[in-house]
């Protein structure tokens, strides 16, 4: 008698069944978690509660996200609130968990590139000429005008 438990089953990877080793991108994705709502059981079990849950997500998200857009230009954490905006709305919305996901990736290639060791030779090489052209400037105003502000400086 088969009882269903010593049935041997063979399950491949999404990376297998496409011929691409597996780790690959095909593999990642299957391995990330699909959208699930972290609203609670009993706001989920009626509509209208559920509909007004996802509004006080979504408007709690913006006022977040908006707090952050202002802060790039003001004083405090704008990337940080953006990314908190985000994430708060990743909790309800299936869109920002795929903006999240791309922006987790984008940032560890990044920090992959900047790990090359030619990538960071060649941004320390571009500092120090940028640093070098700016001393050059400020030291040549200097000879020029001495410690006069610009908008203090008299046709000569």
């Amino acid at each position: 008698m088969n009882t269903g438990s010593d049935r041997v089953t063979h399950e491949s990877t999404a990376g297998e069944t496409l011929g691409e080793p597996v780790g690959g991108p095909a593999a990642e994705a299957a391995e990330e978690k699909p959208y699930v709502s972290k609203a609670p059981a009993f706001v989920q079990a009626r509509r209208t509660l559920h509909l007004s849950w996802q509004v006080g997500v979504f408007v709690v998200g913006l006022a977040v996200v908006a707090a952050g857009v202002a802060m790039l230009v003001l004083p405090g954490p704008g990337w940080v609130a953006i990314f908190a905006g985000l994430f708060i709305w990743g909790t309800e919305f299936a869109w920002a968990q795929v903006v999240l996901r791309w922006t987790r990736r984008k940032v560890a290639e990044a920090a992959q590139k900047a790990l090359d060791p030619k990538v960071r030779r060649r941004n320390i090489i571009l500092t120090a000429t940028g640093l070098v052209i700016a001393g050059a400037l400020c030291g040549f105003y200097l000879w020029k005008y001495g410690l006069v502000l610009p908008w203090a400086i008299k046709d000569q």
